[in-house]
């Protein structure tokens, strides 16, 4: 054991100025904020540490729980009720020391101003959020820093980003690729992407680093808390309940690890386990409601959100080639058409071969109504072939579009299994109407005979799961206030993506860095 690690007995006996539960970018980031600030930290993660120098990329076929857990991903499958069938497949969710972050693709892009606030001409569904753009700009600057997000600045945007650090050179074909896109009238950039430039750098984006180059929950945040020597992990250790003493008020977290019980004490708790995680925690500790611990709204779990993506395959200038294993190219060409709300158009970092294309199909698969007939997938490999004679040398992209809250979509308890996440979601009817002006729109930015979609339906990004916490300054309406404080109870603090009342354009995760150093501020200015 490490001397960052603590044994379960000696976490008990002691009263840690803030108990962090999960150490994913949220609970990383804002841990590190309060240590660097002198309080006492101890991070409660469900996962394991793991080993520092391993390569590991998520791979949804693994199912044996123990399995899962080694790797870092979350043991259980999701399961998804959508109003006429239930499905279970495994989400790529993280779970361990980084969390879900360890696996992602680093990009971290800044949201518009109108993801968060009123604009003219472009309508709000919430009238704007609690906490302005203005007033979480310095945050995203520092985000950006400590994240070391590099990439170029967007021509369509008027706010400057003074700590974006330079991107690495292009490659030729992603000159190509960024001319092209140019010479058609669009305004691409060089995607901000969190990712240090050290000797042997691999570009390992999407999957666990064993060099400090991909910035993440992990890299970013724990390690640099627990080097303060004012923070310590507990890892291997289940959060059972909140336990809620005096109204208003949490007395302790009761835990388990292996077959050890235990009760732990602070005087703030910072609850950072996921969109999925923190409200199932909250619904299965009982509270002073009787709805669960900081429910007395029923928002708990509801306005459940997942970006929806949009896969085409774009084909490079006759002679060219395509731009690869790259996620360089990014665009915000697309990211409003008359007002409505879409989102970013990101390149994926695959080529539109056989594989790619398989698993664009298996994905889809899984999450329709003839995902029980598993022979069925056999025949998947037909189209998949075909569609990989015809995209050839095809780069796949990524249009990311926002989606809105709505209460019924919601995440509820699993009476068989705690560990098994379970969820209520229909897509909404204003998707498909959305969708339709977003495509257009791409077909005639770039080409109609230069691109072809990759799906039809609206694939749901179930890898980003947000808004089942939200913060509002109503609150019958909302779980927390704009501190991110829930309203309920006066120690209890959220710092992971379920926070947001809408989804935004963007990838959420450099929103969910800033709001944690935001909130680790607020919890570090009241401890005075």
């Amino acid at each position: 054991m490490s001397a960052s690690e603590i044994t379960l007995q000696d976490a008990k006996d002691q009263n840690w100025d803030v108990i962090i539960i999960g150490a994913g970018m949220g609970g990383g980031m804002a841990g590190r904020r309060l240590a660097e600030r002198g309080l006492s930290v101890l991070f409660v993660e469900k996962g394991q540490i793991g080993y520092r120098t391993e390569r590991q990329a998520y791979r949804d076929h693994i199912a044996d729980p123990l399995a899962r857990t080694l790797r870092g991903y979350w043991p259980k499958p999701v399961e998804e009720h959508d109003g006429s069938t239930i499905k279970s497949y495994f989400a790529p969710l993280g779970s361990g020391v980084g969390g879900s972050s360890v696996f992602y693709a680093a990009a971290l892009e800044r949201p518009e101003p109108h993801d968060l606030d009123e604009v003219d001409g472009i309508a709000h569904p919430t009238g704007g959020w609690p906490v302005s753009f203005d007033e979480f700009l310095p945050y995203f600057d520092q985000a950006e820093d400590l994240l070391y997000v590099r990439g170029d600045s967007d021509a369509l945007s008027d706010v400057p980003s003074p700590k974006l650090r330079p991107p690495p050179d292009l490659t030729p074909q992603e000159a190509a690729m960024m001319d092209d896109l140019r010479a058609r009238g669009l305004h691409p950039y060089y995607s901000h992407i969190a990712q240090k430039r050290v000797d042997g750098c691999a570009n390992c984006l999407g999957g666990k680093c064993p060099r400090t180059c991909k910035m993440d929950g992990r890299s970013a945040g724990v390690e640099p808390a627990l080097a303060s020597g004012n923070a310590t992990l507990l890892a291997g250790c289940d959060v059972e309940e909140l336990m809620e003493g005096t109204p208003g008020t949490i007395t302790g977290l009761r835990v388990r690890q292996d077959d050890e019980t235990a009760v732990l004490t602070a005087g703030t708790y910072l609850l950072a386990a996921g969109s999925f995680g923190s409200p199932t925690l909250l619904l299965r500790s009982p509270g002073q409601s009787g709805k669960g611990c900081a429910n007395s709204s029923d928002w708990v779990g509801r306005g459940l959100m997942f970006h929806i993506d949009n896969f085409f395959a774009v084909w490079p200038k006759r002679g060219g080639k395509p731009i690869g294993n790259s996620r360089a190219v990014s665009t915000r060409d697309f990211y409003v058409q008359k007002g409505q709300r879409l989102g970013l158009v990101q390149s994926m970092g695959y080529e539109a071969n056989y594989g790619t294309i398989l698993h664009f199909l298996m994905m889809q698969f899984a999450r329709s109504r003839f995902a029980k007939f598993t022979r069925l997938q056999r025949l998947l490999s037909i189209p998949a072939l075909l569609a990989a004679k015809l995209f050839g040398n095809a780069d796949v992209f990524v249009a990311q579009m926002e989606v809105l809250p709505e209460p019924e979509n919601r995440v509820v308890l699993n009476d068989k299994d705690p560990e098994v996440f379970t969820f209520h979601y229909t897509v909404a009817r204003d998707i498909l109407s959305r969708q339709a002006v977003l495509r257009r729109a791409i077909r005639r930015g770039m080409g109609w005979w230069r691109m072809m979609f990759l799906s039809i339906k609206p694939v749901v990004n179930v890898g980003h799961p947000i808004g089942t916490l939200r913060f509002g300054n109503d609150a019958a309406h909302s779980v927390l206030n704009r501190d991110c404080k829930a309203h309920d109870l006066d120690n209890l603090y959220v710092a992971d993506g379920s926070f947001m009342p809408t989804s935004m354009g963007v990838n959420p995760s450099l929103t969910i860095a800033a709001n944690a150093l935001r909130v680790a501020d607020i919890i570090a200015d009241r401890k005075g």
